[in-house]
Protein backbone atom coordinates (compact mmCIF):
# COMPACT_ATOMS: atom_id res chain seq x y z
CA UNK A 1 0.00 0.00 0.00
CA UNK A 2 1.37 3.68 -0.54
CA UNK A 3 1.71 6.22 1.78
CA UNK A 4 2.58 9.55 1.69
CA UNK A 5 5.78 9.02 3.29
CA UNK A 6 6.44 6.46 -0.32
CA UNK A 7 6.02 9.68 -2.53
CA UNK A 8 9.98 10.27 -2.00
CA UNK A 9 10.72 11.34 -5.70
CA UNK A 10 10.13 14.47 -7.43
CA UNK A 11 9.12 14.32 -11.00
CA UNK A 12 7.91 16.99 -13.82
CA UNK A 13 5.22 16.17 -16.66
CA UNK A 14 5.40 17.66 -19.85
CA UNK A 15 3.18 17.73 -22.54
CA UNK A 16 3.91 19.19 -25.92
CA UNK A 17 2.70 22.40 -27.06
CA UNK A 18 2.44 25.04 -29.75
CA UNK A 19 3.77 28.93 -28.96
CA UNK A 20 3.59 31.95 -31.35
CA UNK A 21 6.61 33.64 -31.96
CA UNK A 22 6.86 37.53 -32.72
CA UNK A 23 6.13 36.49 -35.98
CA UNK A 24 3.06 34.81 -35.17
CA UNK A 25 4.15 31.44 -36.31
CA UNK A 26 3.88 28.14 -34.22
CA UNK A 27 6.69 26.98 -32.49
CA UNK A 28 6.33 23.21 -31.66
CA UNK A 29 7.88 22.50 -28.01
CA UNK A 30 7.74 20.58 -24.58
CA UNK A 31 6.22 23.00 -21.71
CA UNK A 32 5.78 21.65 -18.04
CA UNK A 33 2.14 20.74 -17.28
CA UNK A 34 2.95 20.45 -13.16
CA UNK A 35 5.14 19.42 -10.81
CA UNK A 36 4.49 16.60 -7.90
CA UNK A 37 5.77 13.96 -5.80
CA UNK A 38 6.21 10.58 -6.57
CA UNK A 39 7.09 6.70 -5.64
CA UNK A 40 9.75 4.90 -8.23
CA UNK A 41 9.91 1.64 -9.04
CA UNK A 42 12.35 0.30 -11.42
CA UNK A 43 10.91 -3.08 -13.55
CA UNK A 44 13.07 -5.80 -13.11
CA UNK A 45 14.68 -7.48 -15.96
CA UNK A 46 12.61 -10.82 -15.67
CA UNK A 47 9.88 -8.44 -16.20
CA UNK A 48 11.31 -7.02 -19.16
CA UNK A 49 12.40 -10.82 -20.35
CA UNK A 50 8.68 -11.55 -19.78
CA UNK A 51 7.00 -8.66 -21.74
CA UNK A 52 9.86 -9.40 -24.61
CA UNK A 53 12.06 -6.05 -24.75
CA UNK A 54 15.07 -6.26 -25.87
CA UNK A 55 17.99 -3.21 -26.03
CA UNK A 56 19.33 -0.71 -23.45
CA UNK A 57 16.79 0.81 -21.92
CA UNK A 58 15.34 1.44 -18.31
CA UNK A 59 11.81 1.07 -17.67
CA UNK A 60 9.99 2.11 -14.47
CA UNK A 61 7.02 3.09 -12.90
CA UNK A 62 5.98 6.12 -11.04
CA UNK A 63 2.90 6.10 -8.47
CA UNK A 64 1.50 9.69 -8.02
CA UNK A 65 -1.40 11.03 -6.27
CA UNK A 66 -4.92 10.89 -8.29
CA UNK A 67 -6.27 14.39 -8.96
CA UNK A 68 -8.18 16.44 -11.49
CA UNK A 69 -4.80 17.27 -13.47
CA UNK A 70 -3.03 13.99 -13.03
CA UNK A 71 -5.98 11.87 -14.36
CA UNK A 72 -5.12 13.92 -17.81
CA UNK A 73 -1.79 12.53 -18.08
CA UNK A 74 -1.53 10.21 -21.56
CA UNK A 75 1.24 8.68 -23.41
CA UNK A 76 1.51 11.88 -25.30
CA UNK A 77 2.94 13.09 -22.38
CA UNK A 78 6.65 13.00 -20.97
CA UNK A 79 8.43 12.87 -17.71
CA UNK A 80 11.54 14.20 -16.39
CA UNK A 81 13.13 12.90 -13.71
CA UNK A 82 16.42 13.88 -11.52
CA UNK A 83 16.73 15.35 -15.23
CA UNK A 84 15.88 12.32 -17.35
CA UNK A 85 13.65 12.14 -19.48
CA UNK A 86 11.06 9.35 -19.85
CA UNK A 87 8.69 8.49 -22.58
CA UNK A 88 5.75 7.73 -20.75
CA UNK A 89 3.96 3.82 -22.55
CA UNK A 90 1.54 3.52 -20.11
CA UNK A 91 -0.93 5.31 -17.34
CA UNK A 92 -3.46 3.18 -15.03
CA UNK A 93 -5.29 3.58 -11.97
CA UNK A 94 -3.16 2.09 -9.16
CA UNK A 95 -4.32 -1.14 -7.20
CA UNK A 96 -4.40 0.94 -3.77
CA UNK A 97 -7.87 2.13 -4.07
CA UNK A 98 -10.38 4.01 -6.66
CA UNK A 99 -9.16 7.46 -7.68
CA UNK A 100 -6.12 7.18 -5.02
CA UNK A 101 -3.02 7.40 -6.83
CA UNK A 102 -2.05 6.91 -10.71
CA UNK A 103 0.78 4.36 -11.88
CA UNK A 104 2.51 5.59 -14.66
CA UNK A 105 4.83 3.30 -16.65
CA UNK A 106 7.52 4.98 -18.36
CA UNK A 107 10.81 4.18 -20.27
CA UNK A 108 14.41 6.23 -21.08
CA UNK A 109 16.99 4.89 -23.30
CA UNK A 110 20.35 4.27 -21.37
CA UNK A 111 22.78 6.52 -23.23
Amino acid sequence: MTTAQDLDRKITIQRYTSVPNEFNEPIETWADFFTCRAKRRDVSDGEKFAAGQIGSSLTTRFVIRSSTETRTVTTKDRLVHEGATFNILGVKEANEGRFRFIEITAVKDSD
